[in-house]
């Protein structure tokens, strides 16, 4: 376990205007991977503080990776409006390349839960990462993803209780890619993995020390 990682707030300019930021950085000498992380649906109360967000930055955060939380277009103090998904996926990129001028000699890792997944699956495609995690990915905008995926090291966690996302799609279109990714069902887990956090916790920083 790290030291509580400090926490900064910012804005950084994106491709609408500003993007507000939350920086959580662990006290390390030197970074060696920092992680960006998007949240869930804008239009139906997703931010950058949601639960499940803030887990996957404490777990970066625990592998003394800094984490990179931001806001959509739109949603607090972040410039613009939604744009089902196509702006989006440029203010992933636009953080992505913030962070790596940021930490250059950084390997970059992107996470992202339900339509924060997607966003951050189209934008993997659009500018390379080290490592890719996409938490109950909302398959509505992922329908124009080519079969062949990222070339990255690629994790996909789902609850088989998820009243949002089926699991058993999120299974057939995994399988239906020319390099599935590594599918982790989550039995008993629902949309927001309530009471299952730690359980998402655990995945993750296990995976993420998986060379």
């Amino acid at each position: 376990m790290t030291s509580t990682p400090r926490a900064t707030s910012l804005l950084i300019p994106g491709p609408a205007g500003n993007l507000e930021v939350l920086l959580d950085e662990p006290p390390v000498a030197a970074v060696r991977n920092v992680a960006v992380i998007c949240h869930p649906h804008p239009l139906f109360g997703g931010t950058m503080t949601n639960k499940v967000v803030h887990i996957l930055a404490r777990t970066c955060n625990e592998l003394n990776a800094p984490a990179v939380r931001f806001n959509f277009r739109g949603v607090g103090k972040s410039a613009g409006t939604h744009d089902d998904g196509r702006g989006e996926t440029d203010d992933v990129v636009a953080m992505l390349e913030w962070a790596e001028r940021r930490w250059p000699s950084a390997q970059l890792w992107l996470a992202g839960f339900s339509f924060g997944a997607a966003m951050a699956l189209r934008a993997s495609l659009l500018h390379p990462v080290g490592r890719l995690i996409t938490v109950a990915p909302a398959l509505r905008w992922l329908t124009q993803i080519p079969s062949a995926g990222p070339q990255c090291p690629w994790l996909i966690v789902q609850g088989d209780r998820d009243e949002l996302v089926d699991a058993q799609a999120v299974r057939a279109w995994t399988i239906s890619l020319q390099r599935p990714p590594r599918l982790e069902i989550l039995s008993g887990a629902e949309h927001f993995f309530h009471g299952r956090l730690n359980d998402l916790r655990d995945l993750v920083h296990a995976w993420l020390q998986e060379k």
